[in-house]
């Protein structure tokens, strides 16, 4: 923990588009992580990032069901409404209204620079929503609206909560305070990011045209199968070395999946499968992530039926995140100057 964090209490916030189609990656990459989070007792933060989700066109009834179906994913895997704070973004006004200080604070530059902004919006930035571009402002907002001093976050967000921590230092010196914590990324364990089952060399995305490519956490079992006994391989055996798989991404990614549903790590699951061909890996790698995925998407089946439920839960988690948040933003704008803060 940094001198900064360390001035506050520790607390975890992170999220997740509600953009439709939850997979494997999510879980292993993100999920997972939030519920080890949970479990260890510091205060954690979870939240369905649904105003992130509308900086590019999401057609409202999906965006609904989307939302309801991470909340199910969220608890179906493991995160306790009592334990954690559960709620949709938009339910809680302090993060725009905290995003707009900081579009005040971030520079044009910093923005600019951000990698998902240039993929993104490609050649045609002039044609991109200025919600797109502004984006890590309001992912800045999301965090330090509950002056959070972690984010478990994938590798593809780690510059987005570098740029948390570029607002936070400039608002502090500017305001000679030190009133926001200087937050710090969490980026451990051995599948924080899963590649695509088609092609190795790409992230596993709910985005991608084919539906072999992923695991979607709604998939049932003989779907998770069928998807891993056809992902792309190669034609040699399995390696005994972690230095054998450098050269062999689709070999790696599979075997990341297995180290991370096992609870071990890389080195560890080829002491299991080194020597094997895929044709008897495979066939064990698909019964392990049944074992572990087949009761998560039944629950969220389940969830799902119930939608008043999981609507109660984001209320509920609404209001309790709104009271942590409040406090804060009405602290920011008497910083600020803002009469009747």
């Amino acid at each position: 923990m940094s001198e900064a964090a360390a001035q506050f209490s520790p607390r975890v916030f992170s999220g997740i588009q509600p953009s439709g189609g939850l997979t494997l990656g999510n879980y292993l990459g993100a999920i997972r992580r939030f519920v080890d989070m949970q479990n260890d007792g510091i205060e954690t933060i979870y939240c369905m990032v649904d105003l992130h989700a509308i900086t590019v066109w999401q057609d409202p009834e999906a965006l609904r069901r989307n939302t309801r179906e991470l909340a199910a994913g969220y608890i179906a895997s493991g995160l306790d409404p009592a334990k954690s704070i559960l709620f949709n973004q938009s339910q809680v006004v302090e993060h725009t209204q905290l995003a707009w200080i900081f579009n005040c604070v971030a520079r044009m530059g910093w923005m600019q620079r951000m990698t998902q902004w240039k993929d993104k919006a490609g050649k045609n930035q002039q044609n991109a929503s200025l919600g797109l571009f502004a984006y890590p402002a309001l992912m800045a907002a999301d965090i330090l609206v509950y002056h959070a001093t972690h984010v478990p976050v994938g590798e593809d967000q780690k510059q987005h909560v570098e740029l948390t921590r570029d607002i936070a230092i400039k608002f502090n010196h500017d305001f000679k305070t030190d009133f926001f914590p200087i937050t710090e990324p969490v980026i451990e364990g051995t599948a924080t990011r899963v590649m695509s089952l088609r092609d190795g060399s790409k992230k596993m995305s709910k985005s991608d045209p084919s539906d072999m490519s992923r695991i979607n956490m709604t998939d049932d079992a003989d779907a998770i199968s069928s998807k891993i006994r056809k992902a792309r391989t190669d034609p040699d055996a399995l390696p005994s070395e972690v230095a054998g798989l450098a050269e062999r991404p689709e070999a790696r990614n599979l075997v990341n999946i297995y180290a991370a549903l096992s609870d071990t790590d890389l080195a560890g699951a080829l002491k299991d499968v080194g020597g094997k061909q895929f044709a008897e890996f495979k066939p064990m790698l698909a019964d392990l992530a049944v074992a572990k995925l087949s009761p998560i998407s039944s629950e969220m089946a389940r969830l799902m039926q119930a939608p008043e439920e999981i609507d109660r839960i984001l209320a509920d988690g609404a209001g309790r995140a709104r009271a942590i948040a409040a406090p804060i933003l009405k602290r920011t704008y008497e910083i600020v100057g803002m009469v009747g803060a």
